[in-house]
């Protein structure tokens, strides 16, 4: 199982302006763990998850994949191994139909014909979206849309998960669907979000980062618990955890204010 272990040494990063987005980042994943990265916007979260499957190769420091260190030479490798989930769907599916978009990848391993279909098809139910295999992406709501991504990914049957904000632009059906859907899977799942709610239900590490370092790695629980560390983060607490204004006896004016001043980027 060792191929499924992420393990990152050092890591540095800066684009090409340079602007740093990653300093001395380290941690080591193993097989079945669910994970969520956390921070700020800007505080490293995207440029990292970027790292896991080589569309980013290190500048400084280590990322190793199992057996592979990532390297221009191992990335084809690492892909096969790790499964990235886009934060818009878009950038994945630019094929005419739903299936061609889920074939693709098995198609460019070189598979046979009825190898390509039974992934596909496979890929399909288990996001809940056989139905969908003969649409146009396009004409696909934001939540069908997450789903056939994620089926992109499934058909090339990954180890690991990689996800940057899976819920970004759900509404709220769409959303308790997708945290139910990654609730089934058993690969190692690496999950890059602002919904601090959908971390509890799926993750029980979090690592926090915080302009572009590790400030912290631990259970869930006790991450979310940490006022002074969720302040100097720049992060709330779950709403669930926050504490209920009507048990709480606030005026409905009053709480009106409470839930706008707390307004949170996902619905629970």
């Amino acid at each position: 199982m060792s191929h499924h272990i992420v393990e990152v040494d050092g890591l540095n990063f800066a684009y090409p302006d340079g602007t740093p987005a990653l300093n001395g980042v380290s941690f080591r994943i193993v097989h079945g763990e669910s994970v969520a990265i956390v921070g700020a916007n800007g505080a490293g979260k995207s440029t990292l998850l970027l790292h896991l499957n080589g569309y980013l190769t290190p500048i400084q420091g280590k990322v190793r994949i199992g057996d592979f260190p990532l390297t221009r030479e191992t990335v084809q490798d690492v892909r096969k191994t790790v499964g990235m989930v886009f934060q818009d769907p878009d950038d994945q599916l630019f094929m005419p139909t739903v299936y061609e978009d889920v074939a693709f990848g098995p198609l460019n391993l070189g598979l046979p014909p009825e190898e390509v279909e039974t992934r596909v098809t496979e890929a399909l139910g288990r996001v809940d979206a056989l139905r969908l295999r003969d649409r146009p992406p396009y004409k696909l709501s934001g939540g069908e849309k997450r789903a056939v991504a994620i089926a992109t990914v499934l058909a090339m049957s990954p180890s690991i998960l990689v996800m940057d904000e899976p819920t970004s632009n759900l509404d709220p059906r769409a959303r308790r669907h997708l945290i139910e859907l990654l609730g089934t899977f058993h690969h190692t799942k690496i999950i890059a979000t602002h919904d601090l709610d959908m971390v509890l239900d799926l993750c029980d590490r979090t690592i926090v980062l915080r302009d572009g370092r590790v400030t912290a790695d631990g259970p869930t629980l006790d991450i979310f618990r940490d006022d002074a560390l969720l302040e100097a983060s720049h992060l709330e607490k779950p709403l669930r955890m926050q504490g209920c204004p009507v048990c709480a006896g606030v005026s409905p004016l009053r709480r009106h204010d409470h839930e706008h001043d707390h307004a949170h980027p996902h619905d629970p």
